[in-house]
């Protein structure tokens, strides 16, 4: 039976443009020909927008913004950890819009470089003008009372914040950015003449994943979204993941409801802290760094290509496989690891 095909198309939700429009897939022939499986393409968010480097949560940004400037917002008010990509994105499309960014940033990461909260993601939201707030807070994806007390001193003052959560994801339109990225690739394979049987994704404050799922529900074509994670809190994560999928495929009206098996969240790789690479992270940024040329960061793109690298080895992804690697950007990131790449 043919599955439902969803009702609301992506572009009938207002979305503010802030890419430059769909983001770049190549394929990794190097990196195929040298693990000898599976044929491995990247969509490239790192290279989808011109505002600071851009990344994954930038084009969930473009479903938010029209809902802050509906509301009146005077500040994007998000957090994240000390060296969060999102909050430098929030940063960014900020400044863009002519608001204020109050970011808050959390100790997520237990990581012992001295100049952690000086270079990286945090030092542009600070050129970007942003209020950032340090928090000595453990990582977390739930709502924290820090961005809370965040949010009430903006209305205190006068001022009409709106409320970002961690990776703009446990919010009612956070998965519209990723269905709307299904679309697109569905239209880059026509273009490419090839289709993409599975989707490698990292996954940790879900929207990313969660948002794909829903937006690939509708094409009816046998693919699987392998979300890679990278939190080392499974069960957590997998819950986000399947609230956001069902909450996104009920908002774009898919007309079913998603199965078990299209909610896949996958262990292994993320070590036994988020933000802390293991031996297998470095092995995949080297790897692909020498082989293509395509550099990755320590937190998100290490831990979900060391996924792909272990699944196309053990022939889990076998020769007939196209994959699509979800590359979501975080490079900014490595400043902070430098000293894991003194040799």
């Amino acid at each position: 039976m043919a599955e439902a095909k969803r009702i609301v198309a992506i572009s009938d939700f207002p979305r503010y443009p802030l890419l430059f429009g769909p983001s770049p897939v190549h394929p990794l022939e190097r990196l195929s020909d040298h693990l000898g499986g599976a044929r491995i393409w990247a969509k490239r968010e790192d290279c989808n927008s011109g505002l600071a480097f851009g990344g994954n949560k930038t084009r969930k940004l473009e479903y938010l913004v029209p809902d802050a400037l509906a509301q009146g917002a005077t500040h994007l008010v998000s957090i994240g950890g000390v060296q969060s990509n999102h909050t430098r994105q929030v940063a960014a499309v900020a400044a863009k819009l002519g608001l204020k960014a109050r970011l808050v940033q959390e100790s997520w990461v237990d990581w012992p470089d001295a100049v952690n909260d000086r270079v990286g993601n945090i030092l542009l939201s600070r050129i970007m003008g942003a209020d950032v707030e340090l928090v000595d807070a453990g990582f977390g994806i739930g709502f924290k009372e820090s961005w809370e007390n965040a949010l009430e001193e903006i209305r205190a003052a006068g001022g009409v914040p709106y409320a970002i959560p961690a990776g703009a994801s446990d919010h009612r339109l956070g998965g519209l950015g990723f269905a709307n990225w299904a679309d697109e690739v569905a239209q880059q394979e026509q273009e490419l003449g090839v289709f993409f049987d599975t989707i490698i994704v990292c996954t940790v404050t879900g929207s990313t994943h969660a948002g794909m799922i829903a937006g690939f529900a509708g094409q009816d074509r046998p693919r699987r979204v392998l979300g890679i994670d990278a939190s080392a809190k499974l069960d957590e994560t997998r819950a986000q993941v399947e609230k956001i999928a069902r909450n996104t495929a009920e908002l774009i009206e898919l007309g079913r409801d998603l199965r078990d098996d299209e909610i896949t969240v996958l262990a292994g790789w993320a070590g036994d802290y988020y933000g802390i690479p293991v031996q297998s992270t470095l092995d995949a940024i080297r790897l692909t760094g020498s082989l293509e040329g395509v550099i990755l960061d320590p937190v998100y793109e290490g831990k979900s290509m060391a996924g792909l690298i272990d699944l196309v080895r053990t022939g889990e992804l076998g020769r007939d496989c196209n994959v699509l690697y979800a590359h979501l950007g975080g490079q900014p990131a490595l400043n902070a690891y430098s000293a894991l790449f003194k040799n």
